[in-house]
């Protein structure tokens, strides 16, 4: 039996996971990172993307963040973010309608704009379509 660790997953909003995980997988700031028990004491900063939990029992959950921070401590491990969501409540509608208005917003050059959020709305709607279309591909629903 694999050896197993407590993650808490935590938004602004609400508390999305508390329990005991296999394996973790997050998107680090400098890439993939995968955390297993044991792992080695560590804060990093996350960018928006999807966060993958292996479960005792082998099935996997799907949660998408958009950034915040992990820290592995020896016996728990926690993600701070300000929006978490699972993957099966994504609103797809709304996450194309807010990739379509950060583009349109880079493409108007005579806008006021911040591009800083634009940019940082444009990489979280195409995180959130791409959970959903690789959720898709899985047949989860």
């Amino acid at each position: 039996m694999a050896m197993t660790f407590h993650v808490d997953i935590v938004s602004a909003e609400e508390e999305i996971y508390s329990g005991l995980v296999e394996m973790l997988f997050a998107p680090g700031e400098m890439g993939e990172l995968g955390i297993m028990a044991r792992h080695a004491p560590l804060l990093t900063s996350l960018k928006p993307g999807e966060l993958r939990l292996k479960l005792e029992n082998g099935e996997e959950q799907h949660i998408y963040v958009s950034g915040g921070m992990l820290e592995v401590q020896p016996h728990v491990v926690t993600v701070l973010s300000d929006t978490a969501v699972r993957a099966k409540d994504i609103d797809e509608a709304a996450a194309l309608e807010a990739k379509e208005r950060a583009e349109a917003a880079l493409k108007d050059k005579s806008a006021e704009i911040d591009y800083a959020l634009a940019e940082s709305q444009l990489a979280e709607a195409v995180a959130q379509l791409h959970l959903l279309k690789k959720m898709k591909n899985k047949g989860h629903h």
